[in-house]
């Protein structure tokens, strides 16, 4: 299962946050176990929204490492998605840093082109492959290196495709999907 954690408060300074965070999903994750399902915790990382509100909160990698390393449990690990990967300025060499089985899951998606990284908007994305903005075949080539061998998702925020019959709308997806997979076959 997975979740994502809002990369802002309007009350919570990030220490206590921080704690506030580690402590239920610690309780959380100890449930889940009891029941063999493991937890993935996305960050989000558009500059855009983690400074929406008035205190930051976790929006990099490194963050959420610190947070995995805190509610220290067997079965919680990242739900990455290329996207936040892009927006967090992050590189290949910071994927290298993670083991296959710290991934539960991994989110496809590529960035609007012509927008610099900064000004990037959550839930204004392109499919996988359809703008080149995202180093594709960097992330998922990372991916394999470090044993990853869980689901890829897309999530396809597009109002362009809302408005197609279901199945039209599968076919563009799957296609997009299909095209970041050959990239690493």
């Amino acid at each position: 299962m997975g979740t994502w954690l809002s990369p802002t408060s309007p009350s919570l300074t990030y220490l206590a946050n921080f704690r506030q965070h580690a402590k239920r999903m610690r309780e959380v994750a100890r449930v889940l176990n009891d029941h063999g399902v493991r937890l993935g915790m996305e960050y989000v990382a558009p500059k855009t929204s983690w400074t929406a509100r008035r205190y930051p909160f976790i929006h990099t990698m490194a963050e959420m490492k610190d947070l995995l390393a805190e509610i220290n449990r067997p079965n919680v690990g990242f739900v990455l998605d290329t996207w936040h990967w892009y927006t967090a300025q992050e590189s290949t060499d910071d994927l290298l840093t993670l083991r296959g089985h710290d991934v539960i899951q991994c989110h496809l998606n590529d960035a609007p082109a012509g927008i610099p990284v900064d000004q990037q908007v959550d839930n204004r994305r392109g499919l996988p492959c359809s703008t080149g903005v995202i180093d594709m075949k960097g992330f998922l080539t990372a991916m394999l290196r470090i044993g990853y061998d869980g689901p890829l998702v897309c999530e396809p925020f597009m109002p362009e495709l809302r408005n197609k019959p279901a199945d039209e709308a599968l076919g563009i997806v799957a296609a997009a999907m299909k095209k970041a997979v050959a990239l690493v076959e």
